[in-house]
């Protein structure tokens, strides 16, 4: 990474939350290495303002609980105001909670979801009409291998991603006609806090014999890289005048979401005579035309 700009092109004005830690924290190191501006939002901004020290104004440390909708809509007019605008949305911020989808209290997955999805698309309604004053913009949503498939004790992480994705290709159609592009990433695993912080549920003995089966896979042991890894093709996936929708960031992830889609194609296929049988063209009811 270089520590000054390209030649070819100014400066560009970051906006990403969840910046304080984790990914995050080194997707806001890229951006300066980049010689960029970074508008870093978190719910804890002491290491943020230390990093700021050390790079001349270009970094603006902003406190922000990304689920109280008018602090987000607040704060992201404040960071387009200071830097005269913005370039590139990270919409990063998230936490993990595992547990059967049975488990889940009404309290813990109206919680969990409003990180997961709901602060996301504060943020990223906050952040579009920015984006679209300037006609040109790039919002990346930061997804997961859980919002491609799902499996035992993930069930509420990947509803809330699995909702992100679909609000995402939705708003890539509706907002390309202005100049603005989006891209849905879905990482595996790194080293960062997202485990050590994560909640679980309390556990119902029911499902005892599942939680033993699945820690003897798990204790198989897991792929998880350096942060500075999904940083590096973060910016490359900005520096594309052409970036993909969806862009899956490590090799046994992508493994992972071509295995979980060819067995989704599979039952497809087996069960094509039921689909097709359960369409015939027919003349709207009465009244309903």
């Amino acid at each position: 990474m270089t520590t000054a700009p390209s030649a070819a092109r100014a400066p560009r004005t970051w906006f990403i939350t969840g910046a304080g830690r984790g990914l995050g924290r080194a997707f806001t190191e890229a951006a300066l290495a980049a010689g960029d501006r970074v508008a870093a939002a978190s719910r804890d901004i002491t290491g943020l303002e230390e990093l700021a020290a050390h790079h001349e104004g270009r970094l603006l440390p902003l406190r922000l609980d990304v689920t109280d909708r008018a602090a987000v809509l607040a704060t992201v007019a404040a960071a387009a105001d200071h830097f005269d605008g913005l370039d590139i949305v990270v919409n990063n911020a998230g936490v993990l909670a595992t547990g059967m989808v049975e488990e889940f209290t009404e309290a813990e997955a109206r919680a969990h979801l409003d990180v997961n999805f709901f602060a996301a698309l504060w943020v990223t309604q906050a952040v579009i009409p920015v984006l679209r004053a300037r006609g040109r913009g790039h919002l990346v949503q930061m997804s997961s291998i859980g919002g491609v498939t799902s499996m035992a004790t993930t069930g509420l992480y990947s509803a809330g991603k699995f909702a992100l994705e679909g609000m995402s290709e939705a708003l890539a159609g509706e907002v390309a006609g202005f100049g603005v592009k989006v891209t849905i990433v879905e990482p595996g695993g790194y080293w960062t806090d997202l485990y050590a912080n994560a909640t679980a549920t309390t556990p119902d003995p029911a499902y005892a014999g599942l939680r033993a089966e699945l820690e003897r896979l798990w204790a198989e042991g897991s792929v998880d890289s350096e942060p500075r890894l999904a940083a590096e093709a973060l910016l490359t996936l900005v520096d594309s005048d052409d970036p993909p929708l969806r862009l899956i960031l490590g090799g046994t992830v992508y493994d992972a979401a071509l295995a979980a889609y060819r067995r989704r194609m599979e039952t497809w296929a087996a069960w094509e005579p039921v689909t097709r049988a359960a369409e015939h063209a027919a003349p709207a009811p009465s009244g309903q035309g």
